[in-house]
């Protein structure tokens, strides 16, 4: 009886020891693959924003928008390519969510190749009830007599990082954009021109 329990015994330390091993050795190839792709997220950036139409009715607390944003991802990685599945953005002002729109979905997904950069866009346009109190109506007018809105941008991602046909990372994230949009209205000339701004990509 004694004999047959450190039987059992001397097996169960002997898988725990091949265990152990196996999960060792895939550590390792992670750690080696990781070190030769050296993988990197993507850069993301709006080159170009046009605000046509910006106008709030205090009346019937309603907001009239027309905002048009042309983005920039680029991926730096030598390797990997990247699969965006879809992009849904909403834009802000003054803390107030007012629209939102896909930017990528299954219809117009695609493959970003390495060391490659593609454009996209988003279009939010359309009318939303908003509450503003005394100090937002204060502030909306300030800006929109100075021509500038501080456009508050946040993309939700889906994308799939791709070695030689072969998916190695599902990823869901985030990115957010600080944007001061000129206002012109309607083909009116625009003093204050956009610049491009870089945003934060986070996972």
């Amino acid at each position: 009886m004694v004999e047959l329990e450190a039987k059992n015994h001397n097996r169960s330390k002997r898988r725990s020891c091949y265990l152990l091993a196996i999960i060792i050795v895939v550590a390792l190839i992670i750690l080696i693959l990781f070190l030769i792709i050296k993988p990197q997220t993507f850069k993301f950036s709006v080159h170009k924003a046009k605000l046509s139409q910006f106008n709030y009715t205090t009346k019937t607390n309603t907001l009239h928008y027309n905002l048009v944003l042309n983005f920039t991802a680029r991926n730096p990685n030598k390797n990997l390519n990247i699969y965006y599945d879809d992009i849904n953005g909403h834009v802000s002002y003054k803390g107030t969510r007012f629209a939102s729109t896909d930017v990528i979905t299954r219809l117009n997904s695609f493959r970003q190749y390495t060391n490659s950069t593609n454009l996209m866009s988003g279009v939010f346009s359309g009318q939303r009830r908003v509450v503003f109190d005394r100090d937002q109506v204060s502030g909306f007018e300030h800006d929109k007599k100075d021509g500038v809105f501080l456009i508050e941008v946040k993309l939700y991602f889906k994308i799939r990082f791709v070695l030689d046909g072969f998916n190695v990372g599902h990823n869901k994230g985030n990115i957010k954009c600080g944007l001061y949009v000129p206002f012109g209205s309607n083909g009116t000339k625009v003093i204050n021109a956009f610049k491009p701004t870089k945003c934060d990509v986070n996972f």
